[in-house]
């Protein structure tokens, strides 16, 4: 008897996907490198060529044809039906609530030397509003807060900041939750406003104020305006994504027992995302405060106005004064609101006997802010702020004195720290991008933008290319450009190690995030001041605190990205042998791969946006353009037109960004 034996069969191994996905970004990478080595050929041959510089003081047809429709806009301004009928009384509108409530609180009124309600009714407004939506301890920190501003010598300039922020959040809020309601209700609506809220929250805050001082004029008026246009998309944004995290169940319970869509809307969708609504609330505040203190540029009053003018002059002991003030409103109307949000959760969870004193108490409270109102309406001691800011002199004395034992001290390291960047770094880009023929950095640009993101962007990037040709300001584009490249370096850099050690260590999180929350919470200008007290008036001025500025988002966003790889993946690395190193560089940073592209959007949307407001501090290039053409006004259409690049940058590399993430996260 035979026994077939049966050979084996030999199986084909099937190829591991990674070689094939490492060998797709390996190629990606080696063709981004062939683009730069040919555009370094061809700088070498072609540099100084075609490069389209344009002296500050020179302009192009473009810049003279928005001058002339400046000058005829404003000699037509009150003939012309579109400005009588609508423009105009918009402004009229906006201007008069401005004024109504700055005569309230910040400056005189009518025939009265004061205001109709002096400090102490304020400070008791203000502790008294926080107490009722949030807590005592808000109360104390509102009320120290506001006093804090009339010890600086800062009272009226502080009022005048929060006029607008109240008048602007007011209107914002007015169209703001509807839209938001409706966009969260609505996928159509939702699908049709997103593309215009990414365009809003990628452009400068600067963006918004040439073209709105050409409808609108300068003042308060236009500056109010273009805070409601950049406050408004964090409040939809933040109100469509409450009602659509609202359960589907509990909204179909609603249904089921007869509830109309008017009833569901108000009895349970409203109430049930009230808390992520109030959270919109706080963002829209705080990015009306940073509107704010920047529209000080169209003649803005309040804060903004004073860093502004200490800025211009080099006076860093009134711009740091002044910027505290600024972070002392920050934080206490930060923590006003997130207070609020979580209020009515803390409530449910005390006893009934907390609920049932907190009413009473509240109804005396706000009988002591009705006489505190009444006492600074009547007496001019509880209306004028006594004394003469002693305060504030001493704290811009010690700011100075701090900036001059730094400049004696400390310009080795400082000036040594400054020259190297941007003598190694930022120098060489610069010169790349200035003195390279304009049409080889334009293909360039687009052929990254087509390699990193994909057709769309490539096609994004091309029309980007072209209308910054047309804008006649490309030369201070490419400067903008290389400080804003360089910027976001230093920022991704810092943005990897602390956001991988924090993303490593739950301890370096609960220590290190608040500082970044607090950071995020400064409005840009207030990160100027410190900087210009250490290099002086430059560009590096601009990009340290560009860096500075966006370091915490990215930080953040890739302290989540690693913190969300699988701790079996980890503990796989570390059982095969690895070492921190390797489990960092081949594990956790590979695997947050669309965390760290989405940090490299959002700073480089922070860092463009902090660049160009350097320009107040010696950034030259678009942000100087800018500003010239708010002070010039021969310069008004060059200004335009840099907006306009401004814009057309922001949006480039956010489309190449967004696209790249999307390709890396697929």
């Amino acid at each position: 008897m035979t026994v077939a034996v049966r050979k084996p069969q030999k199986t084909r191994r099937p190829e591991p996907p990674a070689p094939v996905a490492r060998a797709r970004r390996i190629s990606r990478s080696m063709v981004v490198a062939a683009i730069l080595v040919v555009w370094l050929l061809l700088f070498a041959v072609l540099r100084g060529t075609q490069t389209l510089s344009l002296a500050a003081a020179d302009l192009t047809g473009l810049h003279r044809w928005l001058n002339d429709v400046n000058d005829s806009i404003g000699a037509n301004r009150n003939s012309n039906p579109l400005f009588l009928y609508f423009f105009n009384e918009i402004r009229l509108v906006i201007d008069n609530l401005v004024t109504f409530v700055q005569h309230l609180i910040s400056q005189p009124s009518g025939t009265r030397p004061v205001p109709q309600i002096g400090w102490l009714g304020v400070v008791g407004l203000a502790g008294y509003v926080s107490w009722a939506l949030a807590d005592w301890r808000v109360a104390l920190l509102a009320v120290a807060g506001f006093t804090f501003f009339g010890l600086q010598g800062l009272w009226q300039e502080s009022m005048d900041t929060l006029a607008l922020i109240l008048c602007a959040v007011f209107v914002a809020l007015l169209f703001a939750i509807p839209l938001g309601v409706w966009a969260g209700l609505s996928d159509r609506f939702n699908r049709i406003i997103t593309p215009f809220l990414d365009f809003m929250q990628t452009m400068p805050t600067f963006v918004y104020l040439a073209p709105l001082t050409l409808i609108f004029l300068i003042g308060g008026a236009s500056a109010t305006i273009a805070t409601v246009i950049y406050a408004a998309p964090p409040a939809i944004r933040i109100t469509a994504h409450a009602i659509r995290s609202v359960p589907a169940t509990t909204v179909e319970a609603a249904d089921s027992m007869g509830a109309t869509p008017r009833q569901s809307l108000l009895k349970v969708l409203l109430p049930m995302s009230r808390r992520t609504v109030v959270m919109g609330v706080n963002q829209t505040i705080m990015a009306a405060l940073a509107m704010v203190t920047i529209a000080a540029l169209i003649d803005a009053p309040g804060l903004g106005k004073t860093v502004v003018q200490a800025l211009q002059s080099l006076d860093v002991g009134t711009a740091f004064n002044a910027g505290l003030a600024i972070v002392v409103m920050a934080i206490v109307l930060d923590r006003v609101t997130t207070a609020a949000s979580g209020r009515a959760e803390a409530a449910r969870n005390s006893d009934g006997r907390f609920l049932r004193w907190r009413r009473p108490l509240l109804a005396a409270g706000g009988v002591v802010a009705v006489v505190l109102v009444y006492l600074s309406h009547t007496y001019v001691w509880a209306a004028d702020f006594p004394g003469q800011g002693g305060t504030g002199s001493s704290i811009a004395k010690a700011a100075d004195d701090v900036t001059t034992w730094a400049q004696d001290h400390l310009s080795g390291l400082t000036n040594g720290f400054r020259d190297a960047i941007t003598n190694g770094l930022l120098n060489p880009f610069q010169t790349l991008l200035t003195d390279s023929p304009w049409w080889v950095v334009g293909a360039a640009l687009i052929a990254v933008g087509a390699v990193l993101g994909g057709r769309r962007a490539g096609v994004t990037t091309a029309v980007c290319v072209g209308l910054l040709v047309g804008t006649g300001v490309w030369s201070d584009g490419m400067t903008t450009l290389a400080s804003t490249v360089v910027a976001t370096v230093l920022v991704m850099l810092l943005g990897v190690v602390f956001g991988v050690w924090m993303g490593r260590s739950p301890l370096v999180d609960r220590l290190v995030r608040p500082t970044l929350d607090a950071a995020q919470v400064m409005p840009p200008f207030v990160y100027l001041v410190p900087f210009l007290a250490l290099f002086g008036a430059t560009r590096f001025t601009a990009i340290v605190a560009a860096v500075v500025y966006a370091a915490p988002v990215a930080i953040k966003i890739i302290a989540d990205g690693v913190r969300t790889v699988p701790e079996t993946t980890v503990e796989a690395a570390t059982a095969a042998g690895c070492n921190t190193w390797q489990i960092i560089t081949k594990v956790q940073l590979p695997m947050s791969r669309g965390a760290l592209t989405l940090a490299t959007n959002q700073g480089l949307i922070y860092v463009l946006s902090m660049v160009v407001v350097g320009g107040l501090v010696g950034a030259g290039a678009l942000g100087y353009d800018v500003v010239a053409g708010f002070s010039q006004g021969q310069l008004y259409g060059k200004g335009l037109a840099a907006g306009l690049a401004i814009v057309l940058l922001g949006v480039m590399f956010d489309r190449i960004t967004q696209a790249a993430a999307r390709r890396t996260s697929a």
